[in-house]
């Protein structure tokens, strides 16, 4: 999803688009407390090594880390486990498919939308190394020839 007028794009995991193939996206809101929304409003967090877990019928957002707010009394743990909002119908769903050999859960960007943040978590197949050179090949030539043409005109 790419951020629109009423979105405020805080961070965007381009790791997960290099190494893993996104079969299908979910919006999902995310359970955090005071400190951790001013730390990710001033933009102190990461979503690289991040993924979602579905456990006892709820879903979860692990490794995802938000440092510490330098105002707050009280300060959170930075990669503590945090809750995703989901719907159930959309949870049963996503376990199905996630049973499947070689899928991941995997969030592919944080934003706030309406000001409340939000998670879109990719439905994701890990590629392999020859895939990615495919793909890195394929980009070298597209940018060859976008120069060419430029030069041509």
């Amino acid at each position: 999803m790419t951020p629109g007028q009423d979105h405020k794009l805080v961070q965007r995991n381009r790791k997960a688009f290099h190494d893993y193939s996104v079969l299908d996206r979910l919006e999902c809101g995310v359970v955090l407390v005071g400190s951790e929304v001013k730390s990710v409003r001033a933009g102190n967090v990461s979503i690289k090594e991040a993924h979602g877990r579905i456990d006892g019928g709820e879903g979860f957002l692990l490794n995802m880390n938000i440092s510490a707010y330098d105002k707050a009394r009280e300060n959170h743990d930075p990669n503590r486990k945090r809750k995703l909002l989901l719907h159930s119908r959309e949870l049963r769903r996503l376990k199905q498919q996630l049973q499947e050999k070689g899928l991941a859960w995997i969030p592919l960007s944080i934003y706030f939308q309406k000001g409340r943040l939000k998670v879109e978590m990719g439905l994701c197949q890990g590629k392999k190394r020859h895939d990615k050179r495919e793909k890195m090949k394929r980009d070298d030539a597209r940018r060859e020839m976008e120069r060419f043409v430029k030069r041509g005109s």
